[in-house]
């Protein structure tokens, strides 16, 4: 009978602790949480960033916001994730750039983008679209590559910096092409869209999330993407392998991730639910539009993707010798 009724206080002491452990994860989220963005607004990972962003607002009933940290083409941001609390209170819309282009290109990272980081979900993957200066002569990929060929270290190309998506899309470009172009870096596509727009450049490989509102809007045109089937947001946009060039894929892709010491219930809860509002209609039809796709799934198939991608443009970086300011 003692040993019962020990036994029984025992469970009931374990129950009573465990107690406010379930109910702070059941209550998660107590607080705002920020999504951190490594680019200005007006980019393409700030406007996926939104978008989830707000659903997640209505869901969760706290704040969702957006923190831009600009910088180093995503790297600054997931510096500065790594030292934030890992309560969940803070995550970062990882970014090919920050979790496979700089693992590739800076060896000196203050961080390792898998060791460091909980992954979450992946968001989407998107081609990049080659768009131009509308008022350009050469509207199409033959037309600009015969220009660059005949003015070598001329015609200009913006990106989001050095180092990043739309830089490495270039380089591919330059090596399939056999051209000499000029590669402008900025900080992040928002500015690099108005110095476009406004014709101080030329040309840009931009994600097709930032580019595809302007596109719309006929203040840029799209000449090809870099995925091997063409998006659904684009369906009349060729793409450059459709154009000649075999093999040419380039994606962008963005996805949640959280510190390195993340509660696995915590990570657990944000994949589900980010899982339901990529689900939603009116939010399907978002990512369409910008060419977000291949979102969702499971926390091990957004490590694994991860693990492909760093492998892939290492591999990239180093037959190509590129090389970036680190």
């Amino acid at each position: 009978m003692q040993r019962r009724t020990l036994i029984q206080a025992a469970a009931g002491t374990a129950a009573a602790l465990a107690l406010p452990h379930l109910a702070a994860q059941q209550e998660w989220p107590t607080g705002p949480v920020r999504i951190v963005v490594g680019f200005p607004p007006g980019g393409g990972t700030d406007a996926l960033a939104r978008v989830v962003g707000a659903k997640l607002t209505e869901m969760w009933k706290q704040q969702v916001l957006v923190e831009n940290r600009a910088g180093v083409a995503g790297v600054l941001a997931a510096e500065y994730t790594t030292t934030q609390p890992a309560d969940g209170s803070v995550l970062l819309m990882a970014h090919i750039n920050s979790h496979a282009l700089g693992p590739a290109l800076q060896p000196k990272l203050k961080y390792d983008a898998e060791r460091d980081f909980v992954p979450i979900v992946l968001v989407g993957v998107t081609p990049n679209l080659l768009i131009a200066y509308p008022q350009q002569k050469a509207l199409t990929v033959p037309d600009i590559v015969a220009a660059a060929k005949a003015e070598p270290g001329k015609v200009s190309f913006g990106s989001a910096g050095a180092g990043s998506a739309q830089h490495l899309a270039l380089e591919m470009f330059k090596l399939a092409a056999k051209v000499d172009v000029i590669h402008v870096p900025y900080k992040g596509s928002g500015p690099l869209l108005t110095d476009l727009i406004g014709g101080q450049i030329q040309y840009s490989f931009d994600t097709m999330t930032a580019a595809t509102p302007h596109v719309k809007s006929g203040k840029v045109t799209a000449i090809a993407q870099t995925r091997a089937r063409r998006a659904k947001g684009h369906p009349n946009v060729p793409t450059m392998q459709e154009l000649g060039y075999a093999g040419f894929e380039a994606t962008t892709w963005y996805g949640l991730v959280g510190p390195g010491k993340l509660p696995a219930a915590v990570a657990a809860k944000i994949n589900r639910d980010v899982n339901t509002v990529l689900a939603m209609p009116d939010v399907q039809e978002r990512m369409d539009t910008y060419g977000a796709e291949d979102g969702g799934g499971t926390q091990e198939k957004f490590a694994a993707f991860i693990k492909g991608e760093i492998a892939k443009w290492t591999k990239v970086v180093k037959e190509g010798n590129v090389k970036v300011d680190s």
